[in-house]
């Protein structure tokens, strides 16, 4: 099969460890879709769980995971190039290609095949911005666009890169790259609520308990700033103000959950409007016993 399977859900649906599983009965290797799992030695922090991709005594072998080291900026340009390398190299292979991830605009951007073009750094207007405060950066990004993703004015870091890729959009016309759309069949994991809020709570847990703030420390000990960290935000954003001495533990676990959640309804959001946006999307309920929703999945490959 030439065509790309997507597989998408939120954060703690289990959307991996089913895309391993369809890998496994359709000979596949899956592309990941996920911004931050990139980048080496940021394991624990984003769920990198690399036992997912082992069903029974199978390796399914996964892509663009642990391909830069923590501190590069990693672009939606750069997502599309390496995408396409890795999706030739698979189907040259005989190998059906899995894109699996929770990224929405990672995955929405390969699938239309539109491209944002790799906005260099403009030093004048980053030095004009520079003494602003985050209240007044938010202010200037919205004379460029509404403001629909709060992940831009997180820091003034990132809201300065946002008015620096705006501004250069707005002086450029955008343009399509030379990869076309690809069609897809897109496969959802639907999990209730109720079932997503406790396994984030537990996960988050479980992850503290594995050693996340030790992670982050090693990160720092790497001469890796508490800035470029608190960047990639959620996790690394509230264990490091918490190893800088910003936030007590509770105060950390607490705000960290409930961003969390916020993260994993806008996900959500994303992909219900993928669907106004000309996207169909087979869902399937999470609970489902693995077998159920293989079974389930391969009857909407089979019908695509």
């Amino acid at each position: 099969m030439e065509k790309l399977i997507t597989i998408l859900g939120p954060t703690a649906s289990g959307k991996t460890t089913f895309a391993a599983h369809l890998a496994s009965r359709l000979d596949g290797e899956i592309i990941s879709a996920d911004s931050r799992q990139i980048y080496r030695g940021m394991d624990i922090g984003t769920g990198k769980d690399l036992i997912d991709y082992t069903v029974g005594n199978k390796h399914i072998p996964y892509h663009l995971i642990d391909i830069r080291e923590a501190g590069d900026k990693y672009t939606l340009f750069n997502y599309q190039h390496d995408f396409h390398k890795v999706y030739k190299e698979i189907l040259s292979r005989d190998k059906t290609p899995i894109l699996c991830g929770g990224t929405g605009l990672y995955i929405e951007s390969v699938l239309k095949g539109y491209h944002l073009p790799d906005v260099p750094e403009n030093p004048e207007l980053r030095k004009s911005l520079e003494p602003k405060s985050l209240e007044e950066l938010a202010q200037v990004l919205s004379l460029y666009k509404t403001l629909h993703n709060t992940t831009d004015t997180d820091t003034k870091k990132r809201a300065i890169r946002a008015i620096e890729i705006a501004d250069f959009q707005s002086k450029h016309s955008a343009s399509k790259l030379d990869y076309p759309p690809i069609e897809s069949v897109i496969i959802g994991i639907d999990i209730d609520r109720e079932s997503r809020r406790q396994k984030i709570s537990s996960r988050l847990k479980k992850r503290l308990d594995e050693g996340m703030i030790d992670e982050v420390k090693m990160l720092l000990d790497k001469n890796i700033s508490p800035e470029d960290l608190i960047y990639y935000g959620l996790e690394y954003k509230f264990v490091t103000l918490h190893v800088i001495g910003e936030l007590t533990y509770d105060e950390m676990f607490s705000q960290l959950e409930i961003a969390i959640h916020q993260f994993a309804k806008r996900q959500m959001t994303w992909f219900r409007g993928m669907k106004k946006r000309g996207f169909t999307i087979h869902w399937l309920d999470a609970s489902l016993p693995m077998n159920e929703k293989i079974d389930k999945a391969l009857g909407f490959i089979e019908n695509y």
